[in-house]
């Protein structure tokens, strides 16, 4: 397990010629559906999209933000887009309020795609009322909370300890090389274990 959650990176850059099939988003889904809910009540719900060129996959594209730490990137290029997208929506009808819900499905759905072969990203930095309207999700029913950008990565992703000549807040910035690999500095194990 921990070989997967070490492969469940952020990946940026994907193979855009590859795409996931219905079956492949499915199973994703479906792992998110086998995970715990708080309450059991279930209030998540999917948007599926295969096919990253189409319509709904280039409006997706167009409504994220990429990197926010990477200033002079402005995300992947034609041929490095995903190739399919998950939009996790909230369906308000079911209850107000997600707890932990969504991150539990989120991981579930990417250690999924890892175990298939594939790589994602979570998106948070969404143009929601543009990919609202494009939907059509009524505003009284849906929140979009988070698209999960999918496919086979084409980038090389390292972690790495924090650097402690860094200033604190500087050190965590995940930053890449000349040649593009991804490096993104982890705290140790000893750091995040309180010792009453």
């Amino acid at each position: 397990m921990l070989d997967y959650i070490k492969k469940n990176r952020s990946y940026r850059r994907f193979d855009q010629s590859i795409q996931l099939t219905r079956p492949e988003l499915e199973s994703m889904v479906e792992a998110a559906r086998l995970s715990p809910s708080a309450a059991n009540r279930q209030p998540l719900k999917y948007i599926l999209c295969a096919e990253g060129s189409s319509a709904l996959g280039k409006e997706i594209f167009d409504s994220l933000a990429w990197a926010g730490y990477l200033k002079d990137w402005k995300g992947p290029e034609e041929g490095e887009k995903p190739g399919s997208y998950i939009v996790v929506l909230h369906d308000k009808q079911i209850h107000h309020n997600i707890h932990c819900d969504a991150g539990i499905a989120l991981q579930s759905m990417l250690l999924q795609a890892v175990h298939m072969g594939y790589g994602g990203c979570i998106f948070a930095s969404i143009n929601r009322p543009r990919l609202q309207k494009f939907l059509s999700l009524p505003e009284d029913r849906f929140d979009i909370l988070y698209v999960l950008a999918l496919g086979k990565p084409v980038e090389t992703v390292v972690l790495e300890k924090i650097n402690p000549d860094l200033p604190a807040g500087e050190n965590i910035k995940y930053h890449r090389d000349a040649q593009g690999t991804h490096y993104v500095p982890k705290r140790s194990l000893k750091e995040l274990i309180i010792e009453p």
